[in-house]
């Protein structure tokens, strides 16, 4: 397990990024191909800024990537992708909403890796992501446009299954994947939900 977490930590250290969570992002977007050249994309709890550059580099200079952090964190720039702008703020706060589309009025996927601290409580950690989750997961109604896409970071617990059954609430389509590069001890999965109904 070791090897395989210095491997994902060298190679994202050598590709120009601050952290090996983007191939957590990078593996489904090979396989699903659900980011499209000239996308706006939302990515909420954006810091370090590994699925910001990524997605600023998939969906290209005619793109926009907007992320939003607690912590005003590094400026976050690759070249050769679309700009990125990052509003900081608490996704919790209803203002948040007013911040991001005085930037960009609506967006074509919604993506979050958002985490709560972890406490080392199972349940009271997974109840933590969930309500991240379900946060994430109103914003992306609020503000994808029809046809969008939903990525999100959440972890596997008793009240999970409701979770997925919001999404697919909203969506004509949501599935349940784990990423290779994801620890295979850790309990998080990530929904991807594509379609929205709008």
């Amino acid at each position: 397990m070791k090897k395989v977490q210095d491997h994902y930590f060298k190679r994202a250290k050598k590709e120009g990024y601050p952290a090996r969570s983007v191939y957590k992002l990078e593996e489904v977007q090979r396989k699903q191909l659900f980011l499209k050249k000239g996308d706006r994309v939302l990515d909420l709890g954006c810091q370090p800024g590994s699925w910001a550059m990524y997605a600023a580099r998939t969906v290209g200079s005619s793109g926009l990537v907007v992320g939003v952090d607690l912590n005003r964190g590094k400026g976050i720039q690759m070249g050769g992708g679309a700009p990125i702008k990052v509003v900081q703020a608490d996704i919790m706060d209803d203002a948040v909403i007013e911040a991001i589309t005085g930037i960009c009025p609506g967006f074509s996927a919604v993506i979050s890796d958002m985490a709560p601290h972890t406490t080392g409580n199972k349940w009271a950690d997974q109840q933590q992501s969930l309500k991240l989750c379900r946060r994430a997961l109103q914003l992306a109604v609020a503000l994808l446009e029809k046809g969008g896409v939903f990525y999100c970071k959440v972890f596997e617990g008793e009240d999970f299954k409701e979770f997925l059954q919001e999404v697919k609430g909203h969506f004509g389509s949501a599935r349940v994947v784990k990423p290779k590069s994801s620890r295979p001890e850790s309990r998080e999965v990530f929904v991807l939900a594509t379609s929205f109904k709008g």
